[in-house]
């Protein structure tokens, strides 16, 4: 079977864009749609702040000149708990103006008015540097759950779990992105290097075997949950972001 590549040019990836332009907002979702990303859109901060944790963006446009919450706030309080990127958009060329959005921990800027296309381009390539920071990280910990790539190996309380490579990598797919939901199709692209709706089983069988092995449930500080019509997704009870381990000998 083919193996699809879209989700590198957008398919299953959510945008975020906020601005309080209806115009510019448009235009955003235009260009990006056309490249597969599904559009989530915010008109102010405090509506960015509340999609944001209910939606799960893989990255988000956010305008500096909001009414309210201004970006840079907004900026400031996604950072408090979540690495998503950011590219702020800035009517302004002046040079604080984009440090002072870095600072914030923006992964990029775009100067208004700006080219529909390059800010594509800025988002693929935005993307593209967060999924190779995520290849650097080798060990992700939650609540009675550790995960180690470098050693391929799982343990839930303390215990080793024995799973197959491809377990593995679907525990880690889905582990990665804590609260992201993951359609059927996608899994099938990203674990196993292909998308047919006739296959869609394999990856539930998959899913009950992870259950099985970890205990993954909503009894537990951990969970994969069905979203009913569209995939499954990694939740823990704290909603924690996965915490990569660091060497500190030396």
């Amino acid at each position: 079977m083919k193996a699809n590549s879209g989700h590198l040019n957008g398919q299953g990836r959510k945008v975020l864009v906020v601005d309080d332009e209806d115009s510019v907002r448009e235009l955003i979702e235009l260009y990006l749609s056309k490249e597969g990303f599904e559009v989530i859109n915010a008109r102010d901060g405090r509506e960015a702040l509340r999609l944001n944790g209910e939606r799960h963006p893989d990255l988000i446009v956010l305008d500096l000149m909001l009414p309210g919450l201004d970006g840079r706030e907004v900026c400031r309080q996604i950072r408090v708990g979540s690495r998503v990127p950011i590219i702020m958009l800035t009517a302004r060329s002046d040079e604080v103006d984009r440090i002072v959005g870095l600072e914030l921990g923006a992964d990029d800027y775009v100067v208004k008015p700006f080219s529909p296309r390059e800010l594509v381009a800025r988002v693929k390539a935005v993307l593209r540097r967060g999924a190779q920071r995520d290849d650097e990280i080798e060990t992700l910990v939650f609540p009675g759950l550790r995960i180690d790539r470098v050693q391929h190996r799982v343990e839930v309380d303390g215990d080793d779990v024995h799973l197959t490579p491809t377990e593995f990598r679907l525990l880690w797919c889905l582990a990665s992105r804590p609260g992201r939901v993951f359609t059927r199709a996608e899994l099938l692209d990203r674990i196993w290097g292909y998308d047919s709706e006739s296959d869609a089983r394999t990856v539930d069988v998959h899913i009950k075997r992870l259950r099985q092995k970890t205990g993954a449930s909503e009894s537990r500080p951990f969970s994969i949950t069905t979203v009913w019509g569209l995939g499954y997704k990694f939740e823990t009870r704290t909603a924690l972001d996965p915490t990569p381990e660091t060497d500190d000998a030396g």
